[in-house]
């Protein structure tokens, strides 16, 4: 079983920076990808952004330009470093990571951490 650990959640005044971190407990270099997705209040979970194991990445329109994911292969670890932060950023941010076993794609989650944007 892989355990995702994130850190980082806090709050942050509009225009402010924050950055999230999650760890995995997995094999080095085993997790294809890895990646953030956030819940906001009385809304369906939504992908912010994820990054594969060779380093493509890919975001939601939203936060482009604002956001940068970044992993460590051999650590199991990504980061998201948030800046020009808006109050509708305000959600449950949950890190992902999944791997492939016996032709079977398994999704492994975090417990959430929470980022508060005050206006």
């Amino acid at each position: 079983q892989v355990h995702v650990v994130e850190s980082g959640g806090g709050l942050v005044q509009a225009g402010g920076s924050l950055r999230l971190s999650c760890a995995a407990s997995a094999s080095p270099f085993s997790l294809n990808n890895m990646g953030w997705y956030r819940q906001a209040p009385g809304k369906q979970r939504e992908l912010v952004a994820f990054i594969t194991r060779g380093g493509t990445t890919n975001y939601a329109n939203s936060v482009k330009g604002r956001f940068r994911i970044s992993r460590d292969n051999a650590k199991n670890t990504v980061s998201l470093q948030m800046n020009n932060l808006k109050p509708e950023d305000t959600a449950d941010y949950y890190c992902n990571a999944n791997s492939r076993v016996l032709g079977k794609t398994l999704d492994y989650w975090g417990k959430g951490t929470l980022v508060t944007v005050s206006s």
